[in-house]
């Protein structure tokens, strides 16, 4: 598999606990709106940059151009992220509100 693909779903997949973490510390945190969203984007990001100093040291030599490294998939990460923190804290909140 091409190493630009593999990054892809690694970013993907790392959205997806990025989402998780975000939402349950959203959950233990009685806060604002704003400051839950606030500390949902840090975790992500947070985790994003973590993951690119990991593809970084893995793939260097494989990818021609070391700003792909960076760039590859982050888009989709941050709309992957947002879609899955959306639905945890929903799924999270709404579990709460109901017992």
């Amino acid at each position: 598999m091409n190493p630009l693909v593999t990054i892809y779903w690694i970013r993907v997949g790392l959205s997806l606990v990025a989402a998780a973490i975000s939402a349950v510390v959203a959950t233990m945190q009685n806060a604002t709106d704003l400051y839950t969203f606030v500390n949902g984007i840090t975790i992500a990001l947070l985790v994003y940059l973590v993951s690119y100093y990991v593809i970084k040291a893995k793939f260097m030599n494989q990818v021609e151009k070391q700003s792909k490294l960076m760039t590859q998939a982050i888009f989709m990460y941050f709309i992957a992220w947002a879609v899955f923190f959306i639905l945890f804290y929903s799924l999270l909140t709404g579990s709460a509100a109901v017992a």
